[in-house]
Formats: C-alpha cells, structure tokens, sequence
C-alpha cells in the first residue's frame, strides 16, 4: 500500500514543516484523525491537545481559526472581532480551494492561499498539540508557541 506521506497534500504540509524546523515531522496514523475524538484516540492523548483548523468566510475573504478539540468556536465572537455580519463557515468546496486541504486533514500550515490566521487562547493548556497534516491519517506534535510562529497566527479568545 503506497504511504499516506507521498501524498501531495501532506507533502506540502510536510514542507512547511521541515522549513521552519527539521526537528518536526508528519506523522501517518494506523486510525482515522478526521475528528478531533478520533485523533485524541488514537494518539492517546485528550482531545483538547488536537488542533482543529475551521475554514471561515468573511464576506470575499476567508480565514482560519485554530481551536482546541474539546472546545467550540464561537461565531458570534468572530463577528466581533471582524465587525461583520456576514460571516459564516466556508463550504467543503471554499476550504479544499482556499487550503488545498479536504475536511478531515485541513492543516494549520501549508496552505495553497495565504490566510489569516487566529488561534485560540485554550490550546496554551497543553505541552503538546497535534494537528492535521493533510490528510485524516497525518498528524504533526507542536508546541504552542512554534504553532504560533510557524502559522503567524495571532492569539485570540475564540470559544463559546
């Protein structure tokens, strides 16, 4: 069976990776990782050390937020924070074109698109998070503050 690595999308997340430090890997998983449960369980961890990346649209333009798995984004705090009423989730087909990620294996990193990106203060509590990297079986660990660095993110209270 041909290895989830070789695939295109966790290639480039990969690269991403590699290039801000050739410490950190993509790691492929003998289970799913497409919900933040799944992944939890299968790297044997608690789900709020997964990072979830949400696909918003804000009017033309979109961005993604970094959210703890045992947390819910909360929309009406990005429509605070953006001032806008005209924000929503981006659909299947906006997240695989703004990304180059389907659902289940949207990374942090990596994109096709160069997104805003905010991360929520929750995913502080843990030593090691872990996160998609392209594909529902790829994950990569990061600490908090190189999730920071390596995405440009800026920190934000975003859950309900």
């Amino acid at each position: 069976m041909m290895s989830l690595l070789n695939k295109e999308p966790v290639k480039r997340a990969e690269k991403a990776l590699k290039e801000f430090d050739e410490a950190l890997s993509v790691t492929e998983l003998e289970n799913t990782a497409r919900t933040a449960v799944d992944a939890a369980k299968s790297l044997n961890c608690e789900v709020g050390a997964i990072v979830k990346s949400l696909l918003f649209k804000n009017g033309d333009s979109y961005f993604l937020c970094l959210v703890s798995g045992d947390k819910r984004c909360s929309l009406n705090k990005l429509k605070k924070f953006f001032n806008s009423k005209d924000l929503s989730m981006a659909s299947p087909n906006d997240v695989k074109e703004q990304t180059g990620y389907t659902i289940g294996g949207v990374s942090p990193i990596g994109h096709t698109n160069s997104l805003q990106i905010l991360v929520d203060s929750s995913l502080k509590r843990f030593k090691d998070l872990f996160a998609a990297a392209g594909h529902p079986n790829c994950i990569f660990k990061i600490n908090f503050d190189d999730l920071i660095k390596i995405t440009n993110g800026s920190i934000e209270d975003l859950i309900e």
